[in-house]
């Protein structure tokens, strides 16, 4: 069964996601006393031989992290065009850096956000910002580390699919985009109830 939520249904994934091959000689960082998993605000996402590494198929529909898209940007320019081509923000990346590299974030079919291991609320900032700020009309997917409780959430955020992790119930996750009837805070999907409730 699909693991992807579009709206509120399970759909089959049109587009593969691009990873770039992982070498072990990463520096592992700790804090307090922690190995910390997630990367910081800013730092590199991949290094270099990485990102020469990394496989592209060449042809169907792709995710590309966002630094393998600008080291290819030149070479994928056909694919971009026929809209072949969806962007991969990792959390920790500047959302700047996303909207620096598009003249219209509107050109490209999908953006997904990938949160490596759920430690904040990121994705869903990124998420807010995306179809506010820099007004992004097309499916925002989130990736990564998924939680069903975070669905309802994401979607407030602007989110309107959903790949959810192997081994969780795509079927279970639908239902919690339905946790709550009448939020009560502003959101990207609606306004509050309290600005819709006269009295």
């Amino acid at each position: 069964m699909s693991q992807l939520i579009i709206g509120h249904k399970i759909a089959q994934d049109e587009w593969t996601r691009v990873i770039p091959p992982l070498y072990g000689d990463e520096p592992i960082r700790k804090q307090a006393g922690k190995v910390v998993m997630f990367k910081l605000h800013g730092e590199d996402t991949f290094t270099q031989k990485q990102i020469d590494g990394t496989e592209i198929p060449a042809s169907d529909k792709i995710l590309l992290p966002l630094p393998i898209w600008l080291a290819n940007k030149e070479a994928l320019a056909s694919r971009m065009a026929a809209g072949e081509i969806g962007i991969v923000l990792q959390t920790h990346e500047p959302i700047e850096t996303l909207a620096e590299a598009f003249d219209d974030l509107n050109s490209l079919p999908v953006i997904a956000v990938y949160v490596q291991i759920f430690a904040d609320g990121r994705n869903f900032t990124l998420g807010n910002l995306l179809r506010t700020r820099y007004g992004f009309k097309n499916e925002l997917r989130a990736v990564g580390d998924i939680m069903c409780d975070q669905l309802f959430f994401l979607k407030r955020s602007g989110f309107n699919s959903y790949q959810i992790k192997e081994g969780r119930n795509a079927e279970e996750a639908i239902a919690s985009l339905n946790d709550f009837t009448e939020p009560y805070q502003s959101a990207t999907d609606d306004v509050p109830v309290w600005r819709r409730v006269s009295r």
